[in-house]
């Protein structure tokens, strides 16, 4: 383990805050989630449940506060690496592991596929059904939502994984994948990174590449979306659909 442990050396001044074990028994996050539930609890509490410990001088529910004030809350907290989440004051290897797998274990119960299939009626069904695994993805992903003749989704294949542009993407790949899965037709989907899902100059060549040989192979590319953080760009919707009439 790195030399660096969840036990601080180093002085840093902070204001005193009453340790837990000072705490009256109802107001510490562990037992509050017993008395309460899990949803009745502010998320620095359940932050503090995952790090158990804080710093002298500084209870841990303090440092959950502040770890969701630096890194501005799950979302940030989620997109950030083990050695970012190390440079706060009190997490150590061991406390930003622990961060990072619960993080993780949520976003794959988000993005666990329910029993029965999905139906995508609307671009915000497809925005829906791949938000909580694309959007605090650090690189670009493509993937295709595939439909049958009733919109229901026969899967979500990744495509390509990096930029997306028009000297990269070879537009037989998308159209084999479906072709594999018989689909009827197919919404395109990718991540911007950045956060921002405005589309960019590329983003519309590639869409209207796609659209035109779409059309040659009798298989339908309904929309082209783009992810963001927490929200998402329909092409079709932003005025766009001109490319589709080309």
């Amino acid at each position: 383990m790195d030399a660096r442990s969840d036990r601080e050396t180093e002085p840093h001044k902070v204001a005193y805050a009453p340790m837990i074990r000072d705490m009256a028994a109802g107001e510490r996050p562990r037992e509050r989630l017993v008395q309460v539930g899990p949803t009745a609890v502010s998320t620095a509490e359940l932050l503090a449940i995952l790090l158990r410990t804080g710093v002298p001088g500084e209870n841990v529910v303090r440092l959950a506060e502040r770890l969701l004030i630096q890194f501005k809350d799950l979302p940030g907290l989620a997109r950030a690496s083990i050695p970012e989440l190390m440079t706060v004051h009190g997490v150590g290897e061991a406390k930003a592991v622990e961060i990072k797998a619960a993080l993780e274990i949520g976003r794959r119960l988000l993005a666990s596929a329910p029993q029965e299939k999905p139906r995508v009626s609307s671009p915000a069904d497809a925005a829906n059904l791949l938000m909580s695994e694309m959007m605090f993805l650090e690189k670009e992903h493509l993937k295709l939502v595939l439909l049958d003749t009733r919109n229901n989704v026969l899967g979500t294949p990744t495509i390509y994984v990096g930029s997306l542009n028009t000297s990269v993407i070879r537009v037989a790949e998308l159209f084999r994948a479906a072709i594999k899965e018989n689909a009827a037709a197919f919404i395109v989907a990718h991540n911007h990174p950045s956060g921002d899902p405005s589309p960019s100059p590329e983003d519309i060549r590639v869409t209207r590449q796609l659209a035109q040989a779409g059309k040659l192979l009798d298989i339908e590319v309904l929309d082209h979306v783009i992810i963001g953080h927490q929200r998402y760009v329909s092409l079709k919707e932003r005025g766009l659909g001109a490319l589709w009439d080309e």
